[in-house]
């Protein structure tokens, strides 16, 4: 085999898997362009580059279990507040983020909390590469109990700390028990100030006490949450009742 017939092996043993497939193509379009040496160069590389990050995208947007419908462009922007709107460009150059800040969304249900903090989250992973997980509360709670009872609660808070930013869904909307709370308010001490938490919930900070079982561990979790974060608060009919009046399709 000739230094040209290998070099595709060679790049391939190197982990340029990019240009090894581009590199014949490149070659005809450089002799038919007449490329110098260094723009031939740079295009194999930005292509390997490009390939990589979109790679790298595609692994965090599926890690992220974002649901795949809920998407800045679907979302109705003219169904959100004054008050969200204007806030919107500040919360997509996820700056809070990088700070390690909250953001809390209250609402009751169908107001599209869940929409606005998913859309939001796969602009911070498109844009600004940060790494998010979504996951329903009652799910988070679930791995977190298991993990505790398994003995692994302290590798299980290690490994959501590679996470920016973890949007816990509907907290408070089904109640759980004692032991349950208690391992969600040890994940949120955790990531104090350290990293970002986003929930969304259809209870005020009032009736939280619902969700922690008792007034102190209640005022602890408000405490670490409000310190740092952003409050919004979706008002308005609910986004799902004229969806669910619609008649159905013959």
């Amino acid at each position: 085999m000739s230094n040209a017939d290998s070099l595709p092996v060679l790049l391939r043993s190197l982990g340029l898997t990019t240009i090894a497939r581009e590199v014949e193509p490149a070659l005809t379009r450089a002799e038919e362009e007449n490329w110098g040496y260094r723009r031939f160069l740079a295009h194999l590389a930005e292509t390997e580059a490009n390939e990589r990050l979109s790679r790298r995208i595609g692994r965090q947007l599926k890690e992220s279990c974002l649901p795949s419908a809920k998407t800045l462009g679907a979302l109705d922007e003219g169904k959100l507040t004054d008050k969200i709107r204007r806030q919107m460009p500040t919360l997509l150059e996820a700056d809070f983020i990088r700070r390690g800040d909250n953001l809390l969304c209250f609402g009751l249900p169908g107001r599209g909390k869940t929409h606005f903090v998913a859309a939001l989250a796969r602009e911070w992973i498109l844009r600004h590469r940060l790494k998010v997980m979504f996951v329903p509360t009652f799910k988070l709670v679930s791995q977190l109990l298991a993990a505790k009872r398994d003995l692994r609660l302290p590798a299980a808070l290690a490994r959501l700390e590679r996470f920016d930013a973890i949007i816990i869904d509907d907290l408070g909307y089904v109640q759980q028990a004692r032991e349950e709370m208690e391992v969600l308010f040890t994940f949120l001490a955790e990531r104090y100030e350290k990293k970002s938490v986003i929930i969304t919930s259809n209870l005020v900070f009032s009736q939280w006490d619902q969700i922690f079982k008792d007034p102190m561990t209640t005022m602890a979790a408000v405490d670490r949450l409000v310190h740092h974060a952003i409050i919004l608060e979706f008002t308005g009919d609910s986004l799902r009742a004229p969806a669910a009046r619609l008649p159905p399709k013959s």
